[in-house]
């Protein structure tokens, strides 16, 4: 492949949906979206579950109990021990088999996955600073020298590029106010907050070009906030590091403070030890 293809506008064409389709989630192309994604069936068919035992009871004890088949009505204050330990027994058991469950498994994503972050020392990772304020994304990657804020980095607007099948490490800031960097193929979002770094890792698994938005309603342009994510191969994005870092050298200005808005990288195994944001 060409270098040139690089440099080109990053365009996605989008083929109308139908009308189920329109419901469905995104692609997934992430390595642990599928636990999101099972995560939020599970909740989604419980609560159908529930909806419709509810509407039977609902509508089905009306129909037992209309006034054609009962004219003298029975009146219950559900306050007798045999209502009142049904209904304990049914509380504790929804509380306990679906509620706690839920936590459960939430709890083993969250701590399994989700922040049990990359040991950069150890691990080939993708380093990724991002600043976000109204209304766009800056994203920063560092250049041949391995340190961010310096004139090699790669700085850009809207358009984030990575390789497909490696753990891309994301440090997040706001400049402004309260925004949230969300990957909708990924299922995964992390707010930005101003003075406050904030981190997330992703491993994207697809090449391809998708979505990025802000998950936050941050303003009047809040709509405006949106990003284009490129995932490639790691040999096609071996050859865009190189030439984007040879350009980036040559248009950064040494004296544009406004280009310099990086921060000194805080690995994830030091910020275990001195209990950095997760």
């Amino acid at each position: 492949m060409k270098n040139k293809v690089f440099t080109e506008p990053v365009i996605k064409n989008t083929e109308s949906l139908g009308f189920f389709e329109s419901f469905a989630p995104p692609e997934d192309i992430s390595a642990n979206g599928h636990l999101i994604d099972y995560l939020f069936n599970y909740t989604t068919s419980l609560n159908l579950f529930f909806f419709v035992l509810v509407c039977i009871g609902l509508f089905g004890f009306s129909y037992l109990y209309h006034q054609s088949r009962h004219p003298k009505p029975y009146y219950t204050y559900g306050n007798k021990k045999p209502h009142i330990l049904i209904a304990t027994i049914i509380g504790i058991a929804v509380f306990v088999g679906i509620d706690m469950n839920i936590t459960r498994m939430s709890n083993n994503d969250f701590t399994g996955v989700f922040i049990n972050w990359p040991d950069e020392s150890k691990e080939d990772v993708v380093r990724v600073q991002v600043l976000g304020q109204q209304w766009a994304w800056n994203f920063r990657q560092p250049g041949a020298d391995g340190i961010f804020n310096t004139q090699d980095d790669i700085v850009t607007l809207n358009d984030l590029r990575v390789p497909a099948n490696k753990k891309v490490v994301f440090q997040i800031l706001s400049k402004d106010v309260i925004h949230s960097l969300y990957f909708p193929n990924a299922r995964r979002k992390t707010d930005a907050i101003p003075g406050r770094i904030t981190r997330m890792w992703v491993e994207f698994t697809k090449p391809g070009t998708y979505d990025i938005a802000c998950a936050e309603m941050c303003g009047t342009y809040h709509y405006r906030m949106a990003a284009k994510l490129t995932v490639y191969e790691e040999e096609e994005f071996n050859h865009y590091l190189a030439e984007a870092a040879q350009i980036h050298r040559a248009v950064n200005d040494p004296e544009d403070a406004d280009i310099y808005w990086g921060w000194k990288w805080t690995s994830t195994s030091s910020a275990k030890k001195i209990g950095m944001n997760k």
